[in-house]
């Protein structure tokens, strides 16, 4: 059988669906990119890609409901696949209508798939037919060369995160405008991948990609953002905050383009911008856990902020550290409430309620926060502050001393567990100076000579609000 013969008008036998399975694997669409990495859930994969999808304006719309039936699909939810493919496709017709055949390929590719999942071989072959017949001049008849194709590909990759989909979405942007070298999507592309990969090692330097992305398209006023934050990292400012300003007048309500100057502000302390931003980002996202989550962690950073004031300066704040504090639990909780994955959502919160002397609600936090599987990293950090508000919030020594310990014994150097080795030095000495022959004491430096083999006394340090159980000093953050 000629694989030039449409497969629609052969009768359905066993070797039709051979021939039908052998072309659908030809097909350049989502089912064929392997999209999800190997040792990655559906569930993080899911979560990525809406994150990244949610945040996008209009721009690329049909690509985003490609991926989000590709990702119905894995679910089992495959008339929605067929549902978010139709909005697909009647985005297409109406936004590209001098391009609309070749920018349904992948589309007609993924209707393909869904249908022949379904039991629906007819409808399936129908759709690899349409392919064919757009496809028919190239090598092979079920895939062709095209810089749409490269750009589809490329802008789904983008949504699913990670190294490995940056670097080929970079490739499929590089291959798309060697043939169109002035397109300003193929080139705005190409600047938001490499901007992503530059945190990796082998700099991307993603300057030029951006600026040749502006020159495109002045108006993109993301592209402004990124190229911004990158002058930023480079102590170029004056030109990254002109930028900044620039994109915020051009798109006002953009949602991608106001959490990129948030972080820009973020980093430059100018805090209560940050949030000025990021709520304004809220007002079209409500519901949007990430938005919650750096809200949330903008105004804790108040809380510390406020917190680093001495005595004296902290009469004329305490108002301002209840509102801070009462909006750092609001957005957190909201995270919560959402199950969210974001690090350290409880242990925040439970340091939270500490400050206000909410207990209670400290305790539940704290252990709701232990019954996660926690990184090593993660795991040291909740022993440090659960010791910590042991310590000063419970005046409970013996609990304390045990999270310590148990914070040190887990393998990882970090700063976290030199400030546990730290406060159990200095419950030691403490208790020694009261009583020479303390028993907990001496067990405490034997303890922390075996592991550090290190037998000098310990320095003069006294960790910040050690000896402070008031208001004003929330022991709880002491660790920051």
């Amino acid at each position: 059988m000629s694989e030039s013969v449409p497969l629609s008008v052969l009768p359905s036998s066993e070797s039709t669906r051979t021939a039908l399975e052998s072309c659908l694997r030809q097909l350049k669409c989502h089912f064929t990119w392997d999209l999800v990495e190997p040792g990655k859930s559906l569930d993080d994969f899911e979560d990525e890609v809406c994150d990244a999808t949610e945040f996008q304006n209009d721009e690329f719309r049909a690509t985003v409901f490609n991926l989000l039936a590709y990702i119905e699909y894995r679910r089992g939810r495959r008339e929605a696949a067929l549902q978010h493919l139709r909005q697909a496709e009647e985005l297409i017709q109406r936004e590209h209508p001098d391009q609309a055949e070749t920018r349904s390929l992948v589309t007609w590719g993924n209707y393909a798939w869904v249908y022949y999942h379904l039991g629906g071989h007819a409808d399936a072959r129908m759709y690899v037919d349409k392919v064919r017949q757009v496809c028919e001049k190239s090598r092979s008849p079920y895939r062709m060369e095209s810089p749409a194709l490269d750009f589809e590909e490329g802008w789904a990759r983008l949504q699913c995160g990670g190294r490995h989909h940056h670097k080929r979405a970079k490739v499929c942007f590089e291959k798309a405008l060697e043939k169109e070298p002035k397109n300003p999507e193929f080139a705005s592309g190409l600047a938001i991948a490499s901007y992503r990969l530059d945190t990796w090692p082998l700099s991307q330097n993603p300057i030029d990609p951006l600026r040749r992305a502006i020159r495109l398209n002045p108006d993109n006023q993301y592209a402004k953002v990124l190229l911004a934050l990158k002058l930023q990292k480079m102590n170029e400012e004056g030109e990254g905050d002109r930028l900044v300003e620039e994109a915020l007048k051009g798109a006002p309500c953009a949602t991608d383009v106001l959490c990129g100057a948030a972080k820009l502000y973020r980093r430059k302390g100018a805090v209560d911008k940050a949030i000025e931003l990021l709520r304004k980002a809220l007002e079209g996202m409500p519901n949007n856990a990430s938005l919650h989550w750096h809200i949330g962690c903008l105004y804790r950073t108040k809380v510390l902020e406020i917190q680093d004031t001495g005595k004296n300066e902290m009469c004329g704040k305490r108002e301002k550290l209840q509102e801070a504090t009462g909006q750092a639990v609001h957005h957190l909780k909201r995270v919560d409430e959402a199950n969210a994955d974001f690090p350290c959502v409880c242990s925040y919160l439970a340091c939270l309620y500490a400050q206000v002397g909410q207990y209670d609600h400290a305790e539940h936090y704290f252990q709701k926060e232990f019954s996660k599987a926690l990184s090593p990293g993660d795991r040291q950090v909740l022993h440090l502050r659960y010791g910590n508000f042991q310590l000063y919030q419970m005046k409970s020594e013996d609990k304390a001393i045990h999270h310590f310990i148990q914070g040190v014994k887990i393998d990882l150097e970090s700063k976290e567990k030199e400030k546990m080795k730290n406060k159990l030095e200095k419950i030691a000495y403490t208790r020694l100076s009261k009583n020479e022959a303390d028993s907990i004491a001496l067990h405490l430096l034997a303890f922390l000579q075996e592991l550090s083999r290190d037998t000098r006394p310990a320095e003069e340090n006294p960790e910040r609000h050690l000896d402070s159980g008031s208001f004003l000093c929330s022991a709880s953050f002491a660790e920051e």
